[in-house]
């Protein structure tokens, strides 16, 4: 598959989980990538490398800039990179609040402003937000992270109606729990680490974790022109869980 040809993009996050899949698909699929991250590592080829922290709006600036400069422009930006959180809504501080939304949202902020000059200059231009069904779904122990991800949903709204008429689509997927190192991590840590993986097979409809590489097929379309009149949506990849209501087995 070549929808992508000739298309630059950026991926934030993009060395592991969902952030190196979707980099990956789109490389596969004809664009040629460029990824930010905190540490790019050894990346495998194609892939172009580049350190940002999505924290820092001077270092962003700085990472965009280089990343536009090797790719030759943008088309296509994946807001990606976030971290996680967990617990009710009096379990975190207000410096975890802070430090969380600084990444989740903010980190998109500063990432597509200075993206947009760049993609502006496309006739192709699309952002994607990977944003997740804790926005649409009521999940415990998830305020802080619902919360986060609740604004990413409503920014993606907003920036449609903002750069529409500019030529440049935006649109969100709602992964599903997604089978990604963060949430290796969350399972190591549980006291019974396969009566919880147990468990979060069972919370999704289709009866196991979503794969990376699911979410980047709908990043891919959202990204690409075949979803040339496709803006303010939001494509779930979640197992069925954002809308299906089954009965229990057996009944």
């Amino acid at each position: 598959m070549s929808e992508l040809q000739g298309l630059r993009a950026m991926v934030t996050g993009g060395a592991s989980g969902i952030g190196l899949a979707t980099a990956q698909l789109l490389a596969a699929r004809g664009a040629d990538v460029a990824v930010l991250d905190l540490d790019p590592g050894e990346l495998p080829k194609p892939l172009h490398g580049f350190t940002a922290d999505v924290g820092d709006d001077a270092g962003v600036r700085a990472a965009v800039a280089a990343a536009v400069a090797a790719l030759g422009g943008l088309d296509i930006l994946v807001n990606n990179a976030g971290i996680g959180a967990t617990g009710t809504v009096a379990d975190n501080p207000d410096s975890e609040w802070h430090r969380v939304l600084n990444i989740n949202v903010l980190g998109v902020v500063r990432t597509t402003r200075a993206a947009l000059p760049h993609l502006r200059a496309s006739s192709n231009a699309a952002i994607v937000n990977i944003c997740s069904i804790a926005a649409t779904a009521g999940l415990p122990q998830r305020a802080l992270y619902s919360a986060s991800k609740g604004a990413v949903l409503s920014l993606t709204l907003a920036m449609a109606a903002d750069h529409v008429r500019e030529g440049i689509r935006v649109n969100c997927v709602n992964p599903g729990t997604v089978d990604t190192p963060w949430v290796g991590r969350l399972l190591d840590a549980a006291a019974d680490p396969g009566a919880e993986r147990a468990a979060l097979n069972a919370r999704q409809p289709h009866g196991r974790l979503v794969r990376p590489d699911e979410v980047a097929a709908a990043v891919a379309y959202l990204a690409g022109p075949l979803a040339g009149s496709t803006t303010g949506t939001t494509l779930a990849v979640d197992g069925g869980m954002a809308g299906l209501r089954l009965r229990p087995r057996g009944q």
